[in-house]
């Protein structure tokens, strides 16, 4: 009897003492290592312990659902202002997707076909001229297209060119718009009557090209260019922060610009001195003139990764953007990959980034520093937002992205 009492009393010692058993962190995430994910915040965070960065937003999202949402820094140093995840960013080219699908919105309403010649749109464009390396001009060998907008084959740059001197005079000579005090038609025809920098076709030439497609899209649509985005973009894929202008109620939102002199990180605008607030509010760019959050823009991307929908709402079919994610340039692409489609850079074949990345991704950037890419093979969507402008030697909005994908292990 004394052994089974004791055999008993042993038994409850054991269990009473033995080590209470934890579930080991998991290893992977939606197919992400945890451990190497630490690679990009680590990345992230020298570069704003060292001052060379304010601060941002890092987002990964797979399958539609966040890997990574986190702010980082902050968005106004001389305040102490932490960066938030709702911080609203100036994304310049950034636009250029939005005004896209816009344009092509349309083209699925049969309005227009990609071949159809500009000046039947826009009459301003129907005498233009091409400037020629040596000087005078000479006529388009073909009409300048809507496809030639959408691929930046328009012949239209930020005024570099054979026709330099005659963007100059005209002060058009850098893709900032906001503070232009005209509207986007009387832009347009400005514009217009401009020689273009090569013949229509011939080669990938970044500018304004999706400027004057953004006074098509109001011309074949009867809306001005921001009614036409928030009534049939924004507001139905629920992005209330996306905006030409920024409502006064939003100021404090807005993050303060930094720039790189001589390595040394500087204030260049903050919301008081921006003509996104306090600017004449008048010219639409439809290339670089609009504001976003890191979640607004990722239900935008994630919508496109979803071929055309996003949470029930249809904005555009899966064959139409697999035309926009298709390689249309070959050889004179342009941008960070081998292709370029309809408003983005394409990575046509592993290896045509001449970075980490997958077949069929598609993406591009901003002056202010943001990047993103969206990877169908992987389900994947990537952004980086912050304002750094001038940039110096960062790398750092494209090491973002290698720094993702060493972290996908399946």
């Amino acid at each position: 009897m004394k052994s089974l009492v004791l055999a008993v009393a042993l038994a409850g010692a054991t269990l009473v003492h033995a080590p209470v058993a934890f579930a080991a962190p998991p290893a992977l995430v939606a197919g992400f290592s945890v451990e190497r994910l630490k690679r990009l915040d680590a990345a992230i965070d020298e570069q704003i312990n060292g001052r060379q960065l304010a601060g941002g937003v890092m987002v990964v999202l797979r399958d539609g659902k966040p890997v990574v949402f986190k702010a980082y820094g902050q968005q106004d140093i001389e305040s102490a202002r932490p960066m938030q995840k709702d911080t609203i960013f100036r994304i310049a080219s950034m636009t250029k997707a939005l005004t896209t699908v816009a344009a092509m919105m349309l083209y699925e309403e049969g309005r227009f076909l990609l071949k159809d010649p500009v000046a039947r749109y826009l009459p301003a464009f129907a005498n233009v001229q091409v400037a020629l390396p040596g000087g005078g001009t000479e006529k388009p060998r073909r009409p300048l297209t809507i496809h030639d907008l959408l691929t930046h084959t328009a012949g239209m740059s930020y005024g570099g060119g054979p026709a330099a001197s005659a963007y100059a005079k005209a002060v058009l000579t850098d893709w900032y718009l906001v503070g232009n005090d005209e509207t986007l038609a009387q832009w347009t025809e400005r514009f217009a009557a401009l020689p273009l920098q090569g013949q229509p076709g011939d080669a990938f030439i970044y500018g304004y090209a999706t400027d004057v497609l953004g006074r098509l899209v109001e011309v074949v649509s009867g809306m001005p260019l921001d009614r036409f985005i928030k009534q049939r973009i924004t507001d139905p894929l629920r992005m209330p922060d996306t905006s030409f202008f920024l409502s006064p109620d939003k100021l404090s939102r807005l993050a303060n610009v930094y720039g790189l002199e001589g390595g040394q990180l500087k204030l260049m605008e903050t919301p008081a001195r921006s003509d996104f607030v306090n600017g004449p509010r008048k010219l639409l760019s439809g290339g670089a003139g609009m504001l976003s959050t890191a979640g607004d823009y990722t239900r935008f991307l994630q919508m496109l990764l979803n071929q055309g929908e996003l949470d029930g709402v249809r904005l555009l079919s899966p064959h139409t953007v697999a035309l926009m994610t298709a390689d249309h340039l070959g050889t004179k692409s342009g941008g960070d990959a081998d292709g370029f489609g309809l408003g983005f850079w394409v990575n046509v074949r592993r290896g045509g980034f001449k970075e980490l990345g997958s077949e069929g991704a598609f993406g591009w950037g901003s002056a202010y520093f943001p990047q993103y890419t969206v990877d169908p093979k992987e389900r994947l969507v990537i952004l980086f937002m912050t304002q750094l402008r001038p940039a110096g030697n960062s790398t750092l909005h494209l090491r973002v992205r290698n720094l993702t994908y060493q972290a996908l292990m399946k």
